[in-house]
């Protein structure tokens, strides 16, 4: 087969571009401190800032002054990241005073970074996959059923005249968001 001395003209001047451009290429890596970089974490789709959308379950939190200690102790677990994902999921969200009913020095106990991983757990234990607002919750109750949270463990769900309870911690007020429902409660889950 007879190639076009065109056709080698064209791919000798391709490659003679592709090299040239690989040598001017400079690699940037944005300055890091010591500090930082000892502190940061990633935290995937948490991290972007938009003011168009309508709110997430994290974005919501964090707008909420009812809840600073929850977001302070999902901030210190890390897990920004599961309170933005698509869901949708269920969000037990203790308010301040929940988190003040604990024993004294808990919360900051909590909050050490060698206590990471218990106050994921913690906080985990917290939420469902599913959306579940108060109706559904109702239902729930009706039907006896149990709610399973992202630790695996399962959360009674419980109607007295109005008020509905999730393993014992009165629902008081329900929100929902893009991906997913946040019912404030008012005790912690444990």
């Amino acid at each position: 087969m007879k190639t076009h001395p065109f056709t080698k003209l064209l791919l000798a001047l391709m490659v003679f571009a592709v090299i040239g451009c690989n040598k001017n290429v400079e690699r940037y890596t944005a300055p890091v401190s010591e500090p930082e970089a000892a502190t940061s974490h990633p935290k995937g789709q948490a991290s972007v800032e938009d003011n168009v959308s309508e709110a997430n379950i994290l974005q919501v939190a964090i707008g909420s002054e009812a809840h600073t200690t929850l977001v302070a102790a999902v901030q210190a677990a890390e897990i920004e990241h599961v309170l933005v994902n698509a869901g949708p999921l269920t969000v037990f969200a203790p308010t301040n005073d929940a988190f003040a009913a604990l024993p004294e020095g808990t919360v900051d106990d909590l909050l050490k970074p060698e206590n990471k991983a218990k106050l994921a757990n913690i906080l985990t234990g917290h939420a469902a996959p599913g959306s579940y607002d108060l109706e559904a919750l109702k239902k729930e109750a009706r039907k006896g059923r149990k709610i399973y949270t992202a630790t695996g463990q399962y959360l009674e769900v419980t109607v007295e005249g109005d008020d509905v309870f999730v393993a014992g911690a009165k629902v008081l007020a329900t929100i929902q968001t893009t991906n997913g429902v946040i019912n404030v409660v008012d005790k912690i889950i444990l």
